[in-house]
Protein backbone atom coordinates (compact mmCIF):
# COMPACT_ATOMS: atom_id res chain seq x y z
CA UNK A 1 0.00 0.00 0.00
CA UNK A 2 2.56 2.69 0.70
CA UNK A 3 4.07 2.13 -2.67
CA UNK A 4 0.80 3.05 -4.24
CA UNK A 5 1.18 6.25 -1.76
CA UNK A 6 4.69 6.54 -3.05
CA UNK A 7 3.56 6.47 -7.30
CA UNK A 8 0.54 8.50 -6.69
CA UNK A 9 2.71 11.55 -4.75
CA UNK A 10 5.34 11.27 -7.44
CA UNK A 11 2.91 11.01 -10.46
CA UNK A 12 1.21 14.31 -9.03
CA UNK A 13 4.83 16.34 -8.49
CA UNK A 14 5.18 14.73 -12.14
CA UNK A 15 2.40 16.31 -13.73
CA UNK A 16 2.54 19.50 -11.12
CA UNK A 17 6.38 19.85 -13.36
CA UNK A 18 5.08 19.16 -16.67
CA UNK A 19 2.07 21.79 -16.49
CA UNK A 20 4.44 24.05 -15.30
CA UNK A 21 6.97 23.48 -18.09
CA UNK A 22 4.48 23.38 -20.69
CA UNK A 23 3.10 27.05 -19.82
CA UNK A 24 6.72 28.54 -19.58
CA UNK A 25 7.68 26.89 -22.97
CA UNK A 26 4.42 28.59 -24.41
CA UNK A 27 1.23 27.64 -26.41
CA UNK A 28 4.26 26.99 -29.43
CA UNK A 29 4.67 23.49 -27.84
CA UNK A 30 1.24 22.18 -28.43
CA UNK A 31 0.76 23.72 -31.93
CA UNK A 32 2.66 21.91 -35.03
CA UNK A 33 5.71 21.32 -33.59
CA UNK A 34 8.97 21.47 -35.07
CA UNK A 35 11.63 18.61 -35.04
CA UNK A 36 13.58 19.43 -31.99
CA UNK A 37 10.31 20.36 -30.48
CA UNK A 38 8.97 16.88 -31.33
CA UNK A 39 11.90 15.37 -29.51
CA UNK A 40 11.68 17.54 -26.25
CA UNK A 41 8.33 16.48 -25.99
CA UNK A 42 9.26 12.86 -26.27
CA UNK A 43 11.92 13.04 -23.77
CA UNK A 44 9.91 15.26 -21.42
CA UNK A 45 7.08 12.86 -21.17
CA UNK A 46 8.78 9.72 -21.31
CA UNK A 47 10.86 11.22 -18.23
CA UNK A 48 8.16 12.02 -16.27
CA UNK A 49 6.38 8.60 -16.45
CA UNK A 50 9.96 6.81 -15.55
CA UNK A 51 10.00 9.14 -12.25
CA UNK A 52 6.36 8.34 -11.49
CA UNK A 53 6.93 4.35 -11.73
CA UNK A 54 10.51 3.63 -10.86
CA UNK A 55 10.33 3.53 -6.87
CA UNK A 56 14.33 2.83 -6.82
CA UNK A 57 15.40 5.96 -8.97
CA UNK A 58 15.87 9.04 -7.09
CA UNK A 59 12.78 11.55 -7.47
CA UNK A 60 15.40 14.53 -7.57
CA UNK A 61 17.38 13.07 -11.02
CA UNK A 62 14.66 12.59 -12.67
CA UNK A 63 13.62 16.03 -11.95
CA UNK A 64 16.54 17.50 -12.80
CA UNK A 65 16.52 15.74 -15.89
CA UNK A 66 13.25 17.11 -16.48
CA UNK A 67 14.63 20.48 -15.88
CA UNK A 68 17.88 20.43 -18.30
CA UNK A 69 15.15 19.50 -20.86
CA UNK A 70 13.16 22.03 -20.37
CA UNK A 71 15.91 25.25 -19.53
CA UNK A 72 17.70 24.07 -23.05
CA UNK A 73 15.17 24.05 -25.21
CA UNK A 74 14.11 27.78 -23.63
CA UNK A 75 17.16 29.04 -23.82
CA UNK A 76 17.11 27.89 -27.66
CA UNK A 77 13.93 29.20 -28.55
CA UNK A 78 15.36 32.48 -27.05
CA UNK A 79 18.32 32.75 -29.75
CA UNK A 80 16.14 31.36 -32.44
CA UNK A 81 14.33 34.59 -32.16
CA UNK A 82 17.22 36.33 -33.26
CA UNK A 83 19.38 33.83 -35.41
CA UNK A 84 17.75 32.82 -38.94
CA UNK A 85 20.70 30.54 -39.27
CA UNK A 86 19.98 28.70 -36.05
CA UNK A 87 16.11 29.07 -36.63
CA UNK A 88 17.08 26.57 -40.22
CA UNK A 89 18.99 24.18 -38.24
CA UNK A 90 16.68 23.58 -35.69
CA UNK A 91 13.24 23.85 -37.01
CA UNK A 92 14.07 23.10 -40.45
CA UNK A 93 13.34 25.04 -43.89
CA UNK A 94 9.75 25.20 -46.22
CA UNK A 95 10.29 22.80 -49.23
CA UNK A 96 8.19 24.30 -52.74
CA UNK A 97 6.32 21.05 -53.60
CA UNK A 98 4.64 22.70 -56.89
CA UNK A 99 5.89 26.34 -58.20
CA UNK A 100 4.07 27.93 -61.20
CA UNK A 101 1.29 25.14 -61.59
CA UNK A 102 4.46 22.66 -61.76
CA UNK A 103 5.01 19.77 -59.70
CA UNK A 104 8.29 20.05 -58.21
CA UNK A 105 8.93 16.06 -58.27
CA UNK A 106 12.69 15.94 -56.76
CA UNK A 107 11.34 17.91 -53.74
CA UNK A 108 8.90 15.33 -53.13
CA UNK A 109 11.14 12.57 -52.95
CA UNK A 110 13.21 14.71 -50.96
CA UNK A 111 10.68 14.80 -48.33
CA UNK A 112 9.64 11.20 -49.09
CA UNK A 113 6.07 12.33 -50.16
CA UNK A 114 4.34 10.32 -52.75
CA UNK A 115 2.07 11.72 -55.27
CA UNK A 116 -1.32 10.17 -53.55
CA UNK A 117 0.05 12.15 -50.26
CA UNK A 118 0.52 15.02 -52.16
CA UNK A 119 -3.50 14.90 -53.38
CA UNK A 120 -4.24 14.35 -50.05
CA UNK A 121 -3.31 16.79 -48.81
CA UNK A 122 -4.82 19.06 -51.57
CA UNK A 123 -8.17 17.76 -50.77
CA UNK A 124 -7.85 18.46 -47.19
CA UNK A 125 -7.27 21.71 -48.10
CA UNK A 126 -10.35 21.69 -50.24
CA UNK A 127 -8.45 21.80 -53.75
CA UNK A 128 -9.50 18.61 -55.99
CA UNK A 129 -7.99 20.22 -59.24
CA UNK A 130 -4.25 20.25 -59.46
CA UNK A 131 -4.49 22.66 -62.34
CA UNK A 132 -6.03 25.14 -59.85
CA UNK A 133 -2.78 25.11 -57.64
CA UNK A 134 -0.07 28.01 -58.96
CA UNK A 135 2.15 27.58 -55.59
CA UNK A 136 2.21 25.01 -52.72
CA UNK A 137 5.18 24.60 -50.15
CA UNK A 138 5.30 22.43 -47.06
CA UNK A 139 5.84 24.36 -44.26
CA UNK A 140 8.39 23.22 -41.39
CA UNK A 141 5.66 22.32 -38.86
CA UNK A 142 4.79 19.83 -41.53
CA UNK A 143 1.64 21.97 -42.84
CA UNK A 144 0.92 22.29 -46.69
CA UNK A 145 0.36 25.96 -47.77
CA UNK A 146 -1.11 26.27 -50.68
CA UNK A 147 -1.65 29.15 -53.30
CA UNK A 148 -4.61 28.91 -56.19
CA UNK A 149 -4.75 30.39 -59.10
CA UNK A 150 -6.18 33.70 -59.41
CA UNK A 151 -9.05 32.48 -62.35
CA UNK A 152 -9.98 29.31 -59.75
CA UNK A 153 -10.68 31.95 -56.92
CA UNK A 154 -13.13 33.31 -58.98
CA UNK A 155 -16.22 31.77 -59.30
CA UNK A 156 -17.47 31.60 -63.00
CA UNK A 157 -21.38 30.66 -64.35
CA UNK A 158 -20.45 27.24 -65.58
CA UNK A 159 -19.25 26.34 -61.85
CA UNK A 160 -22.59 27.32 -59.88
CA UNK A 161 -23.56 23.63 -59.99
CA UNK A 162 -20.29 22.21 -59.72
CA UNK A 163 -20.93 20.69 -56.14
CA UNK A 164 -23.28 18.33 -57.73
CA UNK A 165 -20.68 16.98 -60.65
CA UNK A 166 -17.60 14.49 -59.47
CA UNK A 167 -14.52 15.19 -58.40
CA UNK A 168 -11.55 15.49 -60.81
CA UNK A 169 -9.50 12.15 -60.47
CA UNK A 170 -5.79 11.18 -61.16
CA UNK A 171 -5.74 9.21 -64.24
CA UNK A 172 -1.51 8.83 -64.40
CA UNK A 173 0.50 8.91 -61.36
CA UNK A 174 4.25 7.86 -61.61
CA UNK A 175 3.98 7.29 -64.99
CA UNK A 176 0.67 4.25 -63.89
CA UNK A 177 -2.05 4.47 -65.88
CA UNK A 178 -4.89 4.60 -62.98
CA UNK A 179 -7.57 2.40 -65.27
CA UNK A 180 -10.06 2.22 -61.91
CA UNK A 181 -10.10 6.09 -62.10
CA UNK A 182 -10.27 6.59 -65.72
CA UNK A 183 -13.09 3.95 -65.91
CA UNK A 184 -15.26 6.34 -63.52
CA UNK A 185 -14.76 9.29 -65.37
CA UNK A 186 -16.33 7.37 -68.52
CA UNK A 187 -13.12 7.81 -70.32
CA UNK A 188 -11.13 5.22 -71.76
CA UNK A 189 -7.67 4.51 -72.98
CA UNK A 190 -7.74 5.51 -76.24
CA UNK A 191 -9.39 8.99 -75.56
CA UNK A 192 -6.55 9.50 -72.81
CA UNK A 193 -3.86 7.98 -75.47
CA UNK A 194 -5.60 10.38 -78.04
CA UNK A 195 -4.78 13.43 -75.74
CA UNK A 196 -1.20 12.38 -74.81
CA UNK A 197 -0.25 12.01 -78.14
CA UNK A 198 -1.88 15.42 -79.34
CA UNK A 199 0.97 16.63 -76.77
CA UNK A 200 3.67 14.58 -78.55
CA UNK A 201 3.41 12.43 -74.74
CA UNK A 202 3.36 8.81 -73.65
CA UNK A 203 2.11 7.46 -70.32
CA UNK A 204 6.01 7.17 -69.54
CA UNK A 205 6.63 10.69 -69.55
CA UNK A 206 3.63 11.74 -67.22
CA UNK A 207 4.26 12.22 -63.21
CA UNK A 208 0.67 13.07 -62.86
CA UNK A 209 -2.36 13.64 -64.78
CA UNK A 210 -5.58 14.48 -63.54
CA UNK A 211 -8.97 14.83 -65.57
CA UNK A 212 -11.83 17.56 -64.07
CA UNK A 213 -15.62 17.05 -64.13
CA UNK A 214 -15.96 18.68 -66.94
CA UNK A 215 -13.65 16.47 -68.66
CA UNK A 216 -10.32 18.43 -68.82
CA UNK A 217 -7.23 16.68 -68.86
CA UNK A 218 -4.44 18.46 -67.03
CA UNK A 219 -1.17 17.21 -67.56
CA UNK A 220 2.62 17.49 -65.54
CA UNK A 221 5.48 16.19 -66.36
CA UNK A 222 8.89 14.52 -65.05
CA UNK A 223 11.82 16.74 -64.32
CA UNK A 224 9.91 20.00 -65.28
CA UNK A 225 11.94 21.71 -63.06
CA UNK A 226 11.55 25.42 -61.64
CA UNK A 227 10.61 26.57 -65.13
CA UNK A 228 6.76 28.09 -65.67
CA UNK A 229 4.48 26.01 -67.86
CA UNK A 230 4.62 27.04 -71.75
CA UNK A 231 1.43 27.84 -72.55
CA UNK A 232 0.07 27.37 -76.15
CA UNK A 233 -2.34 29.32 -77.73
CA UNK A 234 -5.02 27.45 -79.12
CA UNK A 235 -5.35 26.73 -82.38
CA UNK A 236 -8.51 28.68 -83.01
CA UNK A 237 -7.27 31.76 -81.53
CA UNK A 238 -4.91 32.07 -84.15
CA UNK A 239 -7.23 31.63 -86.46
CA UNK A 240 -9.16 34.32 -84.95
CA UNK A 241 -6.35 36.75 -84.81
CA UNK A 242 -5.98 36.42 -88.59
CA UNK A 243 -9.45 36.91 -89.21
CA UNK A 244 -9.29 40.17 -87.65
CA UNK A 245 -6.06 40.92 -89.16
CA UNK A 246 -7.69 40.24 -92.65
CA UNK A 247 -10.23 42.26 -91.46
CA UNK A 248 -8.46 45.85 -90.60
CA UNK A 249 -6.57 45.83 -93.89
CA UNK A 250 -9.79 45.18 -95.88
CA UNK A 251 -11.80 48.07 -93.67
CA UNK A 252 -8.81 50.35 -94.43
CA UNK A 253 -8.98 49.18 -97.90
CA UNK A 254 -12.71 50.74 -98.37
CA UNK A 255 -12.44 53.65 -96.48
CA UNK A 256 -11.63 57.21 -98.49
CA UNK A 257 -10.38 58.80 -95.23
CA UNK A 258 -6.39 58.56 -95.44
CA UNK A 259 -6.26 59.19 -91.36
CA UNK A 260 -8.59 55.98 -91.11
CA UNK A 261 -6.68 54.19 -93.66
CA UNK A 262 -3.62 54.85 -91.77
CA UNK A 263 -4.92 53.67 -88.83
CA UNK A 264 -6.66 50.97 -90.31
CA UNK A 265 -3.02 49.37 -91.71
CA UNK A 266 -1.12 50.45 -88.14
CA UNK A 267 -3.85 48.32 -86.33
CA UNK A 268 -3.46 45.38 -88.92
CA UNK A 269 0.63 45.50 -88.67
CA UNK A 270 0.44 45.29 -84.96
CA UNK A 271 -1.92 42.66 -84.90
CA UNK A 272 0.54 41.35 -87.40
CA UNK A 273 3.36 41.35 -85.19
CA UNK A 274 0.76 39.55 -82.58
CA UNK A 275 0.62 36.74 -85.15
CA UNK A 276 3.86 36.25 -85.72
CA UNK A 277 4.96 35.96 -81.92
CA UNK A 278 2.05 33.36 -81.12
CA UNK A 279 2.76 31.38 -83.86
CA UNK A 280 6.75 31.28 -82.64
CA UNK A 281 5.52 30.17 -79.16
CA UNK A 282 3.34 27.56 -80.57
CA UNK A 283 6.56 26.11 -82.41
CA UNK A 284 8.93 26.68 -79.69
CA UNK A 285 6.46 24.84 -77.12
CA UNK A 286 6.26 22.01 -79.64
CA UNK A 287 10.00 21.53 -79.91
CA UNK A 288 10.52 21.47 -76.09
Amino acid sequence: MEDWWHIGLRSLAAVAVLFTIARLLGKKQISQLSFFEYITGIVIGELAGFISTELEAHFIHGLTAMLVWFVVPLFLEHLTLKSKRLRDVLEGKGTVFIRHGKVLEENLRKERFSSDELMEELRAKKVFRLADVEFAMLEASGELSILTKEEARMLKPEDAGAADECIPQAVIMDGHLMDDALCSMGMTREWLFGELDKQGLTVQDVFLAQIDAKGKLYVDLYEDGDKPPVLQAPSGLLTALKQCETYLIAQGQHTDSSYTNGVYAECASMLGDIIRRVENDRMDGMRE
